[in-house]
């Protein structure tokens, strides 16, 4: 009897065990699956697919870089930036060949074109805007106050006097 409770708990140690090691194993299995590997027959060729890999956006992961984008898409497109330098492609052509396909969205950095002028010169725009109103509202705030803190006219001066004398 006692060893049947001892080996009962033997069995659920050691189940224990190899869950935690086939959990393990499959974390593993899973961060290593995203891992492209590509040869090339120089390493500028490498350098350039580096290079357009990170300056590429995925279209699918909307913020990530071909790099660092495990989707469907960014794998094949891995592929299409790898195949065009194996052809011999310069770095214009398959920027061009991406801008064709998937237009400014591509690139981190888009073109400065008349389509991405303000969204290169928005905020600095918006900036100067900005300050040409922060500008003009201080301007009238000193406007009104040195209209407040100004002298009084006659009139009122002689208001302030009776209103004083009926006090006293």
């Amino acid at each position: 009897m006692l060893t049947a409770i001892i080996i009962q708990t033997l069995n659920r140690q050691m189940l224990a065990v190899f869950a935690l090691i086939f959990l393990t194993l499959g974390i593993m299995r899973d961060s290593s699956a995203q891992v492209d590997t590509f040869a090339f027959d120089t390493i500028e060729q490498q350098q350039r697919f580096r290079q357009l890999s990170d300056e590429l956006r995925c279209p699918m992961c909307q913020n990530t870089n071909l790099t660092g984008s495990t989707g469907g898409v960014a794998e094949d497109l891995r592929r299409e930036v790898y195949r065009m330098i194996m052809d011999g492609r310069t770095n214009e052509e398959i920027e061009q060949f991406m801008f064709d396909r998937y237009g400014d969205f591509i690139f981190y950095r888009p073109r400065l074109r008349a389509e991405t002028v303000l969204l290169w010169f928005g905020p600095l725009f918006f900036l100067i805007i900005g300050a040409m109103v922060a500008y003009g509202i201080s301007r009238r705030a000193k406007a009104v106050n040195s209209a407040s803190s100004s002298f009084l006219d006659a009139d009122q001066q002689a208001r302030l006097k009776e209103l004083l004398d009926s006090k006293q």
